[in-house]
């Protein structure tokens, strides 16, 4: 009896995950590969230092010359936590923010991003979003002082 109750609990299990298999291909799940850009735009030959990371990957402190990026790829993880944010700094002008975050409720972020390429650009007067749907660059906050 012991014997035939472990393998009905093994054959539930079974059923479980061959049944939930299709959600793991629903939109709520999204396993695409995501790449974010550092752009310097500032005006005046001015060097833009960022320092990006995630819980899990510091990629490290750059200096970034007028017109050039640092940008890297990286796939969600399975548990949806996914998160990277940027230091950014000119002068006496700093910003620090998100630049990747998991939308579960609504598509703010991935809807700018065109669901894979999020461009970050900083810029004279602040740092700014490119809405790459839209061909234009929208305004997300000032630099700090």
């Amino acid at each position: 009896m012991r014997a035939f109750k472990g393998y009905v609990v093994f054959f539930v299990c079974v059923a479980i995950l061959a049944l939930s298999a299709p959600c793991l291909g629903s939109p709520g799940i999204r396993y695409n590969r995501w790449h974010v850009h550092v752009v310097n735009n500032l005006s005046a030959g001015k060097t833009l230092f960022a320092h990006c990371k995630s819980k899990d990957d510091d990629l490290g402190e750059r200096n970034l010359a007028p017109g050039t990026e640092f940008n890297w790829s990286f796939k969600e993880n399975f548990s949806g936590t996914t998160l990277y944010w940027c230091y950014m700094s000119t002068g006496q002008n700093h910003a620090a923010f998100d630049v990747f975050w998991v939308e579960s409720d609504h598509s703010w972020l991935q809807y700018r991003c065109n669901w894979k390429d999020c461009i970050w650009i900083a810029k004279d007067d602040g740092i700014y979003i490119k809405i790459i749907p839209e061909n234009r660059d929208e305004f997300s906050r000032k630099w700090e002082v």
